[in-house]
């Protein structure tokens, strides 16, 4: 087997880092998962969300004030 990363040869069995050939392969490869520099295609996702105005209860009417 090749590791997925440098391309070099690996051992399946008996290799604590497997699939790849090492543990710097595989911390490269996991920092590199946590800097955003590898993604999984799809959709955009739509990250805005708009919340109610905060004078408006949760069916929209206004809020009485509490004194």
């Amino acid at each position: 087997m090749t590791c997925p990363l440098c391309l070099q040869p690996s051992t399946w069995e008996s290799n604590p880092w497997r699939p790849f050939c090492s543990e710097r392969c595989q911390m490269t490869d996991l920092g590199a998962w946590a800097t955003e520099q590898y993604r999984i295609p799809g959709s955009t996702l739509n990250t805005h969300t708009s919340f109610p105005d905060s004078s408006e209860g949760d069916d929209g009417t206004e809020r009485q004030q509490h004194s």
